[in-house]
């Protein structure tokens, strides 16, 4: 017995056991036994011979009293009871094994319905469309450097934008003296900024994905020549508005001016009426020039500076000795007798049109006193400044400047590119042409993304509106002048037809009637405007204008 237990309690016994022998221990006890665990086949195998000896004790007890004089006979009956005890041990022993087992069964079963229910939910979510959504991917904000001043705020503008609606736009605004770049061929540009805010230095490096430059590369003067850094961002590759490439050829006016020449040549004089223009590598060859007035320019300057207006060859030689102290190019070109300025300004396709008039009776009408006023867009304006936009690669943000002399004719100077002056009074919707065109060319250069472009062409035209009947042809609105058309819906024929001018709006109305005052003097400007004009619009626009060269002449007196 003892072997029998040591058998049936070795581990390796049991699991040595052919298959569907364990299901045979298993089977449930018959009512009758006494343990509460399965009988083991040993047990049942030693049942039969029991049962006779169970009989003949029961039999000699029923017997009479003789024959029962052998009382010992019951005494060996408890001799078989250590079987049924061994027989329960192991019984018991296997049926707590069994229950492990079937416990570690019921688990797996358990577990593996629990993941084929979720996966069921889950498919069944999917095809349904109520799965949850995933959380949203966290991506790193695209950097824009804005190289400006300080007086406009960018970060404003560009704030709560997104690209494609996925990466927000970083904007790190500085101008050229406060930044620093080194640029690598495998990792780009890296641009150290140190910039001066609310009186402490905010020091930063980083990599810009694109740069918005509002800010002349070069200048003579001294300490403002960055062409260094123009030369380091396109080393490095770093997209910009305008490009790089545009920026670097525009440190140079001669050069700029060399492909309106090409311009002029193709389009022919009528078209891109471009002004005559005498280059000088150096002072040796100033020796003369065929017509006076002149305005010489010296070398490369904004905003006026570097130009002088010669009236005589005396004159000219004295400005001759000055450039040769300066050590630099010179320009020369006929003086213009000006009437007003216009600049074409284009800014992706938005394109407006302004005159500027001299009030303080200055030669260069950007210097002084002068009256801005923005007048209707023609297809001659849009042919010069398209055409303009097309240099080096193509001009996202240009303007065109010419004078309109006192013969009437028209004369461009000058081009400009994104470092442009924002004039008028759309300043603040020029600033926000300039966000969405920056977010456009970045999700199309970062993203690979195209916004789809409108059709049309936008043009901001003046928001005092008449519209004349009559209509011209192309020749005679070149001629005409832009102070006629006041309406969006005017074709360029039509805005820029010529009409009678009012006698008291010429230069010299007010030396013609001396008797008269000068409230006299507005009074019949007004009323010749109106009889000289059938539409009550277009004599409201005439009456505007010429109460305005009134009191101009006034201020020049």
């Amino acid at each position: 017995m003892n072997y029998l237990r040591r058998r049936l309690s070795d581990s390796s016994f049991v699991a040595n056991l052919p298959n569907g022998y364990m299901m045979d221990l298993q089977r449930p006890t018959p009512p009758g036994s006494s343990t509460s665990s399965p009988a083991s086949p040993a047990t049942e195998r030693r049942q039969p011979p029991s049962l006779p000896t169970q009989t003949q004790s029961s039999g000699s007890a029923s017997a009479p009293a003789p024959a029962s004089a052998p009382a010992p006979a019951p005494a060996p009956a408890p001799a078989p009871a250590p079987a049924p005890a061994s027989s329960g041990g192991s019984g018991s022993f296997l049926s707590s094994f069994s229950s492990v087992v079937k416990s570690a069964q019921m688990a797996q079963n358990v577990a593996a319905a629990v993941h084929a229910k979720a996966a069921a939910t889950a498919a069944e979510g999917a095809s349904t469309g109520n799965s949850q959504p995933p959380k949203p991917v966290v991506r790193k904000p695209k950097i824009l450097l804005v190289i400006d001043d300080q007086h406009t705020d960018w970060a404003k503008y560009f704030r709560g934008k997104k690209l494609n609606g996925e990466y927000e736009i970083r904007v790190e605004q500085a101008e050229f003296s406060e930044i620093n770049l080194a640029s690598y061929v495998t990792s780009g540009c890296m641009v150290d900024m140190q910039v001066n805010k609310g009186g402490s230095k905010v020091v930063r490096s980083f990599r810009p994905d694109f740069v918005l430059i509002r800010q002349h590369a070069y200048s003579m003067i001294p300490g403002e020549d960055f062409r260094n850094l123009v030369i380091g961002m396109h080393f490095g590759g770093v997209p910009s508005v305008n490009s790089v490439f545009s920026i670097y050829n525009f440190c140079s006016k001669p050069w700029v001016f060399s492909q309106m020449i090409k311009l002029y040549h193709s389009l022919g004089p009528e078209k891109f009426p471009l002004n005559e223009q005498t280059f000088f590598p150096n002072h040796t060859q100033m020796v003369s020039t065929p017509t006076y007035p002149v305005v010489v320019k010296m070398g490369h300057a904004y905003a006026g500076m570097g130009k002088i207006k010669v009236e005589n060859q005396q004159d000219f030689q004295d400005i001759t000795s000055v450039v040769a102290l300066a050590g630099t190019y010179a320009t020369t070109e006929p003086f213009v007798q000006s009437k007003y300025d216009i600049r074409i300004q284009k800014i992706g396709n938005n394109y407006k049109a302004y005159m500027r008039t001299s009030i303080s009776g200055n030669w260069k009408a950007n210097t002084g006193s002068a009256m801005l006023e923005q007048i209707a867009m023609t297809d001659r304006y849009r042919m010069w400044v398209d055409s303009c936009a097309e240099m080096f690669g193509g001009l996202d943000i240009c303007a065109v400047k010419a004078v309109h002399g006192k013969d009437g004719n028209d004369y461009i100077i000058e081009v400009m590119d994104s470092s442009m002056p924002l004039i008028g009074e759309h300043v603040e919707e020029d600033k926000q042409l300039i966000t969405e065109l920056i977010i456009n060319k970045m999700a199309q250069v970062l993203l690979g993304v195209s916004t789809p472009q409108p059709s049309s062409v936008k043009t901001t035209q003046p928001r005092r509106g008449g519209q004349r009947s009559a209509s011209a042809s192309p020749s005679q609105s070149a001629q005409g002048s832009p102070q006629r058309a006041r309406s969006a819906s005017t074709s360029p024929s039509q805005a820029f037809q010529p009409g009678p001018i009012p006698a008291s709006s010429g230069p010299g109305a007010q030396k013609q009637s001396p008797q008269l005052n000068k409230s006299q003097s507005l009074t019949n400007t007004f009323t010749e405007t109106l009889r000289g004009n059938v539409n009550d619009d277009e004599a409201k626009a005439e009456t505007i204008r010429s109460l305005r060269q009134s009191f101009a002449s006034l201020f020049s007196d």
